[in-house]
Parts: C-alpha cells; sequence; structure tokens
C-alpha cells in the first residue's frame, strides 16, 4: 500500500490518469562528510545500503529508518517507467517540500536544484527521460545551527529541548509526477469580493501562446453558474466573472465554488484542470477583524502540525482532518499553523471545513541581524505565500514569530512590505509578539497563569492603551489587538513541562482556562485570541490533547472549555 497516496495538490487538480504518486520504498543513503556529489553518487553505479519509506523523514518511525542524530545530507534513488505516450508530451517532477537544500538527478543528469525546507517545488524532466526505465536521485542538505536558514521548532541539539523537537531532514511530502500536455495551464490565482459579487481570476499557460483561450465552468453544488471564455495574451490574462447569488464562506459555512479550466489552442481543448475557491473578504476596521462585513472573534488554536511517528508529516489524510475537528470539537475556529508551512492538504481540509488559519513561516533559526537573510528567508517565503494565496481559510500571514533582540528592523520592514505587495486581500502580522516593526494586527504573547492577574490587565486593554512588556522595545499604533499565545498550563505532566505552576486538580484546570479566556473574550478591544495548544508535543505536554491526539481530560473539562469559547465575545455585540 502506498503511503499519502491521495492527490497532494487539491486546489488544482488534472483527472486521475496525468498523475503518478512516487510515495513508498525508495532505496537511501546518509552522507554525513557531505561528500556524496564528489563520490558521483547520482550515478546508476553508486550503491546505495538502505531503504526508507517516502514521504517519512528519517528520523520518524514511520520511514523505517528512525535515525535520530544530525545528518549533513542524505540521498534517494528509484526508478520510474515512463512510456512512449507520456514522452510526446511533458512530464513534471514534484516536491511538496525537501529540507533543506535539494539537488534532483534523472539517469545521472542534473534537473534542477531547490533551497527552502517547506515549500513545494517541480521541474520539467520531459529532456532528461527515455522509454522505459529511468533513474531518478534525490539530494539534500541540511544543516540547522548556523543561521542561515528557517528551522521552526526543529532541535538545533542533539535531544529535543524546551520548545525544540525532532528534527526533520530531507523529503517529507509527497513526489509524484505530473502528465501535461505541450501546451498547459500552469497556474490560475483567484481573489474574491463579496460586495461586488466578484471574482477575478489571472491565469498562466506554458508553452505554445498563438491562439489560446481559456474557458472557464463555474458551478455550485453541482449546478452551473457562470461560464466565460478569455484570450490568453502572452500567456496570461486577468478577468473578473460577476456571480448572480454569491454563497459565502465562513466559520463553519464552508461554502465553495467548484470551477473547471479548460485550455483551448486554436479551438482545440488541450488542457482541463479542476479548482474551487470561496467567496469571502477579510477587513480591518473598528479595531477588529471583519469578515464578510461583520466583526468575528478568532478563538484560535495552537497548532505546530507534529506527530509523535511521521514527526512533521501527518500518518494519514485523516489524520489531517481529525486534528481540525478537534479542535472544532472544542468551539475553536481556527488556528495559528505555527513555526511551520503546512501542506496543502492540511489547507484543503481546513476550506472544506470553514476553518480560519493563519500562515506563518519557520522562523526560528534563522539570524535576523544579517541582513544577507532576506535571500534564504525572503525567497522561500515569497514561494509560500504564491502557493497557498486561494485558500479562503488563510486569513492572514506571518513570516516571522518572537524575533526578540539583535533583530535587524530592515528585515522584517522588508518582508512586511513583500507580502503586502503580493496580497492585499489578507492582514500581515510582522513578527508575532516581539518585536514589532510595522504590523497591521497588534498581538502580544501572555502566559500568566493567574486568573486575576490576568483579568485586571486585560480587562485595562482599551482601543488607545493595550498591555504590552515589550513597550519600550516595540510601539503600540492603534491597530487590532490579539493575544496570540496564552494559557499553556501543562497536566499530569510527569517528565514533561507547561507554562507556570500545573493546575493540581480537573476543577482548577476548568476554572483557570475559563479565566484566561473569558478575561480575553469579554473585552471589546480584543479582538481575537490563541491558545496554546492542540496536542502535547514531545517534552512540551501543554496540549489539551495527548501527542497521539487521544484524550487527557475528562469529558467534563472538554464541555467546561466548548462552552467558554462558544459564548459570544464583546467585540461580537457590535
Amino acid at each position: 500500500m502506498i503511503p499519502r497516496s491521495e492527490y497532494p495538490r487539491p486546489q488544482f487538480q488534472r483527472e486521475e490518469s496525468s498523475w503518478q504518486c512516487l510515495n513508498g520504498p525508495w532505496q537511501f543513503a546518509f552522507d554525513f562528510g557531505n561528500s556524496g556529489i564528489d563520490r558521483k553518487l547520482y550515478m546508476p553505479e553508486a550503491e546505495f545500503d538502505r531503504e526508507i519509506v517516502v514521504p517519512f523523514c528519517p528520523e520518524s518511525r514511520l520511514s523505517g529508518v528512525e535515525y535520530k542524530d544530525f545528518i549533513s545530507a542524505v540521498w534517494y534513488r528509484r526508478t520510474i517507467r515512463i512510456a512512449k505516450a507520456q514522452l510526446e508530451n511533458r512530464v513534471l517532477l514534484h516536491f511538496g517540500a525537501v529540507d533543506y537544500h535539494a539537488i534532483v538527478y534523472v539517469n545521472g543528469e542534473k534537473a534542477g536544484e531547490h533551497r527552502g525546507g517547506y515549500v513545494s517545488f517541480s521541474f520539467d524532466i520531459t529532456a532528461l527521460l527515455r522509454e522505459g526505465e529511468n533513474l531518478l536521485v534525490v539530494y539534500a542538505e541540511d544543516d540547522n545551527r548556523h543561521g542561515l536558514q528557517p528551522k521552526g521548532k526543529q532541535s538545533s541539539l542533539f535531544h529535543s529541548h524546551g520548545c525544540d523537537y525532532t528534527r526533520t531532514t530531507g523529503i517529507w511530502q509527497t513526489v509524484w509526477l505530473e502528465f501535461v500536455p505541450k501546451t498547459y495551464l500552469k497556474s490560475v490565482k483567484t481573489q474574491s469580493d463579496y460586495r461586488n459579487r466578484t471574482v477575478t481570476f489571472t491565469a498562466a499557460m506554458a508553452g505554445q501562446e498563438a491562439d489560446a483561450t481559456l474557458r472557464a465552468c463555474i458551478s455550485f453544488e453541482g449546478c452551473v453558474q457562470k461560464e466565460v471564455e478569455v484570450a490568453l495574451n502572452t500567456g496570461k490574462t486577468t478577468f473578473t466573472v460577476e456571480l448572480d447569488a454569491v454563497k459565502l464562506w465562513d466559520v463553519g459555512q464552508p461554502n465553495l465554488y467548484d470551477v473547471t479550466y479548460t485550455l483551448y489552442v486554436k479551438g482545440t481543448a488541450v488542457d482541463t484542470v479542476a479548482g474551487y475557491f470561496g467567496v469571502r473578504t477579510v477587513e480591518l476596521r473598528d479595531h477588529a477583524i471583519y469578515l464578510n462585513g461583520r466583526p468575528v472573534f478568532q478563538r484560535l488554536i495552537l497548532d505546530q502540525g507534529f506527530y509523535p511517528d511521521g514527526i512533521y508529516t501527518a500518518p494519514t489524510d485523516e489524520a489531517l482532518r481529525r486534528d481540525i475537528e478537534l479542535s472544532m470539537e472544542l468551539g475553536f475556529n481556527g488556528a495559528r499553523l505555527h513555526q511551520k508551512v503546512f501542506e496543502e492538504r492540511f489547507l484543503y481540509w481546513a476550506d472544506h471545513m470553514g476553518y480560519l488559519v493563519w500562515g506563518e513561516h519557520a522562523s526560528w533559526g534563522l539570524d535576523l541581524h544579517k541582513m544577507e537573510n532576506l535571500a534564504n528567508f525572503g525567497a522561500e517565503w515569497m514561494e509560500i505565500v504564491e502557493r497557498d494565496f486561494n485558500h479562503p481559510a488563510i486569513v492572514g500571514w506571518c513570516p516571522f514569530n518572537e524575533t526578540w533582540g539583535g533583530q535587524d528592523p530592515r528585515l522584517l520592514q522588508m518582508m512586511y512590505a513583500i507580502t503586502k505587495a503580493m496580497d492585499t486581500t489578507r492582514p500581515v502580522i510582522d513578527t508575532s509578539g516581539n518585536y514589532h516593526v510595522v504590523t497591521d494586527i497588534y498581538d502580544i504573547h501572555d502566559y500568566e497563569q493567574d486568573v486575576d492577574i490576568f483579568a485586571q490587565r486585560y480587562g485595562a486593554v482599551t482601543r488607545e492603551k493595550v498591555y504590552d512588556k515589550f513597550e519600550k522595545q516595540q510601539y503600540y499604533e492603534g491597530q487590532p489587538y490579539f493575544i496570540s499565545e496564552y494559557g499553556g498550563a501543562s497536566w499530569n505532566a510527569s517528565e514533561g513541562w507547561g507554562y507556570g505552576s500545573a493546575p493540581k486538580t480537573e476543577e482548577e484546570f476548568m476554572q483557570r482556562y475559563a479565566g484566561l479566556t473569558t478575561a480575553l473574550m469579554t473585552n471589546e478591544a480584543i479582538c481575537a485570541f490563541c491558545y496554546t495548544q492542540l496536542t502535547d508535543v514531545e517534552q512540551e505536554q501543554n496540549g489539551l490533547y495527548q501527542y497521539d491526539r487521544s484524550k487527557k481530560f475528562s469529558d467534563a473539562v472538554y464541555q467546561a472549555i466548548r462552552d467558554t469559547n462558544r459564548q459570544t465575545a464583546a467585540i461580537e455585540r457590535r
């Protein structure tokens, strides 16, 4: 059985026969001396002494390797069979994510390379292929200790410690082949406007550009709503469609429009792609975050996307969906996807479940006082925003988290400006928690566990004056105010840790959760919270569920959390 064999790019999907999943057993070799290129491990005669199950990283149990020490570089190898008919068109090789620097070889020739451990990339390998058996080799180099690359919550020490956990090296998302025509639809960006009842498409094609047109057929629940056809001038076009009766995408109401794109060249259909979009608008007004014209208090949970058996990689597609279900069952309406770029399948489920998420890069590990790191960080961040732009579930971007001292403010300013230039439809937080330089929403982190102190602190917050323990390092300018990390108390953590003193009884935990959360929800000058966190992660044992997603509290505690979260927030009474 092939692991993680579901279609990896569900928002831009060709028919079943157009792709081949390459997950499963690959030959594998460690390269601790990082000498494999000199030893020509990309050539057919090279020897590989191990096997690994892709897409799981070698540190994980599901990979079959489970090697936990530092790994300088790794090599993967397998064969692929290509039919003569497939060579008459184009063959694209896709990687969901490879951490960190990947070089890909086909039949001993270099096909391409990519830097960045968190975003998808692909190569056109048609010219390197031959009919029959072909050799595919992947090299991945990864060193998270030099401060030159984002690592997120991957430990830079031998052991997991504090807020850092088991590392991920090499391939950790699906590898797949896609068979496309010589002229094909490369991408379509969608942008909706609920007030004007419109959706704007920006489409790009690859290949022959003369006499090309694109037809978009939009439907809702199987009924065709609109059909338009436009010319692709110089291989790209932008067009706007007005919808007659708009069904809005909203919290818990995942109304999605299906769209079929058909590319024509000289009147003949050459490519067909299925996608979807949601109509919704995010705005900042009156010290609040508005969704579709009304203030919505964001009740978020911190989700770090780690799994005990797959580390960065969910063991199944159902596990991705289940994490969202666990959150929504407790009355949360979204999540901060924390210090990790989540795979497209997770965002697919968020779109289809009406679940709000914030996109965040894995910025920890990057030396932020060096402007030259903008090249390493910025290029990948732009790829992330470009890839995930169409997902209605994403309601904001946050490139950095807790940048602390030593940061070069120009780096944060630049990343904020780049993000705003790429996406004018969503708010951007420059760095979550501290230290803000330029930000649309002013967020802070506060792990105070005393309910009385916490309630007094946030009861005093107004639109003009907020609580900020770093007010000498950052300056509030009247933005919407968001407590984006709080809580985090441990429960029965024999060897792990949580924030502050652990509650001694379930009753004490319920009172603490209700007290902290209610203090935030009852002040109309606070627009959102994010509770730490959905599950335990290794030694950090402050989740609402165990690391394996099993329950850690009685049903009474979960009902108390649910009741607290579902109360109407002050900001929603406007």
